[in-house]
C-alpha cells in the first residue's frame, strides 16, 4: 500500500492538478484502513455548509475586478500627492500601494505584474539604485497578505474554523509593524534630492481624491461593515463585490459589460482551483484524524522538544521552506491540518498561530532559491533571477526580524481582538 501512494503522489511532480493527487491518496489510505470511501464524499460536501467560505468568491472577484480596472494608476496619482514629498517619497508610497493592492487581490504575483510595470521606472527616473528598486519591488508583492480583507486570512479562518473577523483585528498590528521597519529603511536608503521636495497645492491633492473617490471607501465598507455589527463577513464580501462592480463598471467605465463574463470566469476558475483542493483536503483531513497521526505527532514533538519557544524557532524554519515551495493556499489546505493540533498542545493560540503562519509563508514567496515572488518579478522585470536574490536580501532581513517580534511577542497579534473582538 505505501508502493501505491507513492505511484500516487509521482503524477505530482509531472505537473498534475493537486487535488488529484490528494484525492488519490485519500482514497488509498482509506481504502487501506477498510473504511468505505463514500465518507470522503460525505466530507466534500460538508464543505459546501460552510458559511464562511462564501466570502472567498466575492473577494476574488472583487480584486480581480481591480486588478483589470484603472484602479493602480489612481492609487499610485493620489498617493504621490499626498506622500511624495515626504523623504524616500516614492519608495514609501511603492509599499503602501502594493499593500493596499495585495490586501484586496489577495495575490502577491498580481500585484508585482500589475505595479511593478508603473513604479519600477518611476522609481529609476527619481534616482533610486537599481537594485534597492528591484527588492522594494519584489518584497512588497505580498506586503498585504496580513492585512484585511486578505484571501488567505479567510482561508485560514475557513480551516481552522477561526473567527475571520478576529483574524482581520489580528493582522493589523503586525502588518503596520512590517511596514514601518521596511519604510523606515526606504527613507534611510533613499537618494538625497537633488531639488527640494515638491508639495503639491490643495487644488492638485483635491482633484486626485476625487478621482479615486469611489475606491477610497472600500477599506472602511469592509472593516466598518464588520465591526460595527452591521454586516457579517460573507455579507461584506457580497457588499464589496457589488460595489466594486459598480463603479469600475458604470461610475468610472474601466471595464466595459462586454468583458465582464471573461472577469467573471477568470476569477472563478481561481477560485475553483482553491476549492478543489480545499475539498480534495477534507478527505485526507479526516483520515488523519481518524487514525490519530497529529496525537502520536504531537506526542514524538513533546518528546524532543518541551519547551514551547523551541518548537516556534523550529516551526518557523519548517514552514519558510513550504513557503518556498508551496504557494500560499495549497500551503494552508496540505499543512495547517498537521500543525494546527500540535500548537494547541503547545497552548499557542489558533489566531497568534495564524498570524505566523502567513508572515512565514509571506517572507517564504521572496526567499531563494524557489520563493514565487522572485520568479514573477524576473519575468515582470525581466532581469536574472540571481540578480533577484541579491536585490531582496536586505528586505528579506528586515522581514525576518519582523517574524521574530510576531512570533515571540503574541500581543501584537491579539491586543486588538482582546480589545475589540
Amino acid at each position: 500500500m505505501s508502493i501505491l501512494k507513492l505511484i500516487a503522489a509521482l503524477p505530482a511532480l509531472l505537473g498534475a492538478p493537486l487535488f488529484i493527487v490528494i484525492s488519490a491518496l485519500a482514497l488509498l489510505s482509506f481504502h487501506a484502513v477498510g473504511i468505505d470511501l463514500s465518507v470522503i464524499i460525505i466530507e466534500m460536501s460538508r464543505l459546501a455548509d460552510t458559511p464562511l467560505l462564501l466570502s472567498l468568491p466575492l473577494f476574488i472577484f472583487a480584486g480581480t475586478l481591480l486588478s483589470e480596472s484603472g484602479t493602480p494608476g489612481r492609487m499610485l496619482n493620489l498617493s504621490r500627492l499626498l506622500f511624495g514629498w515626504l523623504p524616500g517619497g516614492l519608495a514609501v508610497i511603492s509599499l503602501i500601494v502594493c499593500a493596499v493592492f495585495t490586501a484586496f487581490t489577495g495575490a502577491s504575483g498580481v500585484t508585482i505584474v500589475a505595479m511593478g510595470g508603473l513604479l519600477l521606472p518611476a522609481m529609476l527616473k527619481d534616482g533610486y539604485p537599481d537594485r534597492f528598486s528591484l527588492g522594494l519591488l519584489t518584497s512588497s508583492g505580498s506586503l498585504g497578505l496580513l492585512f484585511p480583507p486578505s484571501l488567505p486570512l479567510i482561508l485560514y479562518g475557513v480551516i481552522s474554523e477561526s473567527r475571520i473577523d478576529h483574524l482581520f483585528l489580528a493582522g493589523i498590528l503586525p502588518g503596520l509593524l512590517m511596514m514601518a521597519l521596511l519604510i523606515a529603511y526606504s527613507i534611510y536608503k533613499s537618494p538625497a534630492r537633488r531639488e527640494a521636495p515638491v508639495r503639491y497645492p490643495l487644488k492638485e491633492i483635491l482633484a486626485g481624491i476625487r478621482e479615486a473617490g469611489w475606491e477610497i471607501p472600500l477599506p472602511f465598507i469592509v472593516l466598518g461593515g464588520i465591526y460595527g455589527g452591521i454586516l457579517l463577513p460573507s455579507e461584506a464580501a457580497a457588499v464589496t463585490a457589488l460595489y466594486v462592480l459598480v463603479v469600475e463598471t458604470f461610475v468610472y467605465k474601466d471595464i466595459p459589460l462586454r468583458r465582464l463574463p471573461g472577469i467573471m470566469g477568470k476569477s472563478m476558475m481561481f477560485f475553483g482551483g482553491i476549492l478543489m483542493v480545499l475539498a480534495a483536503s477534507r478527505g485526507t483531513t479526516n483520515y488523519l484524524i481518524d487514525q490519530e497521526v497529529p496525537v502520536h505527532l504531537f506526542h514524538f514533538i513533546r518528546n524532543h522538544i518541551t519547551d514551547k519557544y523551541t518548537f516556534l524557532l523550529l516551526l518557523n524554519v519548517f514552514l519558510l521552506m513550504v513557503g518556498c515551495i508551496l504557494d500560499i493556499f495549497s500551503a494552508l489546505v496540505l499543512v495547517l491540518p498537521l500543525i494546527l493540533p500540535i500548537a494547541k498542545g503547545y497552548g499557542i493560540d489558533p489566531i497568534h498561530l495564524g498570524i505566523i503562519f502567513l508572515t512565514n509563508l509571506q517572507i517564504g514567496y521572496n526567499s531563494p532559491p524557489l520563493g514565487l515572488d522572485l520568479f514573477m518579478a524576473s519575468y515582470r522585470f525581466e532581469r536574472p533571477i540571481v540578480e533577484l536574490y541579491r536585490a531582496s536580501l536586505p528586505f528579506l532581513g528586515l522581514l525576518f526580524l519582523t517574524l521574530m517580534l510576531i512570533t515571540y511577542l503574541p500581543w501584537l497579534s491579539l491586543i486588538f481582538v482582546r480589545l475589540w473582538g
